[in-house]
């Protein structure tokens, strides 16, 4: 599920390296027993139920939020909040490491106020970030929170073939079938939408073609801006933490003009936390903290249980929506949510070997 936050993946390549060392040692030194290995086995389950809810949750208390009766709240006000309450949590991690506000001040000047062009190589993804968590918003409000989850898996194909092409990654042959089965999943999705006739009640007007614009434009500014951001990462020597500073900084002030040319004069006239609730700062909060906590446990999983955690989002957010959204499940839905569903664990489970990249087509080992 998306968020304002970095990509995940990201998160997951940069913390597993700083704690790769120090598992290992405290593994070294452990005493032989059954506890440590069912302790282990109970953190796997845990990561898996709290990957399940991140995914899930945020966008059904998203959907819930956007299809209440009555004036709404301003989305460009909420994507500033989330943006400010990230950036000052990750700014709050930095001082703790650098042991005082001093050393967290020298720390920035060195890294972010003498290097003007990497602040300007840092704000194309957090312009693409800021965007992309407006259009969310946009999607959510005319697509039902089981079709928004199926559909926004298309920013695995978007990150896959960005992945190919700027960072030279390679996918197995069963990963390429994978995306293939995606695409026709979504298809199916949104082939079932524009043959219903039916229309699902709501407070607000609901536009499937608006949405469906905005899951895609979403999809595409998620897949290039995580593939940048990770190859900045990988070219400088700036930390994951001042990197979401300046993502947050950045997203803030870009996500203020963005409310200016949208909202401006109603934000101005009714107040910027207009019809805000406990319901909206929820959102707010999933956006902002559920990147960063997520990617604290997703160390204790690999990739297929990500998988499955995508995946029993899916299903949870469809038997969600039944309940909580009149949602009416269909063929073509059904159909398309499964191979969804199976596409996402083949493309998590056949990641290919470091000895195998040299035999996929067209590559040779270095």
């Amino acid at each position: 599920m998306t968020s304002t936050s970095l990509p995940l993946e990201e998160l997951e390549v940069k913390l597993r390296a700083v704690d790769d060392s120090r598992f290992q040692m405290a593994s070294a030194i452990q005493v032989k027993s059954e506890k440590p290995s069912g302790f282990q086995a109970s953190l796997k389950y845990v990561s898996l139920v709290t990957l399940t809810l991140q995914n899930a949750l945020l966008i059904l208390v998203m959907r819930y939020v956007r299809t209440q009766p009555g004036e709404l709240f301003f989305t460009t006000t909420a994507v500033i909040m989330s943006e400010i309450i990230k950036a000052s949590t990750c700014l709050v991690v930095i001082v703790i490491q650098e042991r005082g506000i001093v050393g967290c001040a020298r720390r920035i000047h060195e890294d972010v106020i003498k290097q003007p062009m990497d602040c300007l190589k840092i704000s194309v993804p957090s312009i693409l970030y800021t965007l992309q968590n407006n259009l969310l918003y946009v999607a959510v409000s005319n697509l039902d929170a089981a079709t928004f989850q199926v559909t926004y898996q298309l920013k695995i194909l978007t990150t896959a073939l960005f992945s190919v092409v700027m960072l030279r990654r390679q996918l197995s042959k069963l990963q390429w079938i994978a995306l293939c089965i995606l695409f026709v999943g979504v298809s199916c999705v949104q082939l079932d939408l524009s043959g219903s006739s039916t229309k699902h009640q709501t407070a607000t007007e609901q536009n499937h073609v608006i949405g469906l614009v905005a899951v895609l434009i979403s999809c595409l500014m998620s897949g290039f801006a995580g593939v940048y951001f990770e190859k900045i990462l990988k070219g400088t020597s700036q930390s994951l933490w001042l990197r979401n500073v300046q993502l947050g900084t950045l997203g803030a002030i870009f996500g203020y003009i963005t409310m200016e040319l949208k909202d401006g004069p109603k934000v101005h006239e009714k107040g910027f936390f207009f019809q805000y609730n406990y319901f909206v700062w929820f959102v707010i909060l999933l956006q902002s903290f559920g990147g960063l906590v997520v990617a604290v446990v997703v160390k204790y999983a690999d990739n297929i249980l990500k998988g499955f955690s995508t995946s029993a989002a899916i299903i949870l957010s469809c038997v969600a929506s039944i309940y909580f959204f009149d949602f009416q499940l269909s063929i073509p839905f059904t159909v398309g949510a499964f191979l969804v569903i199976l596409s996402v664990y083949m493309y998590s489970k056949y990641v290919p070997k470091s000895e195998d990249v040299g035999k996929l087509p067209g590559v040779s080992k270095s």
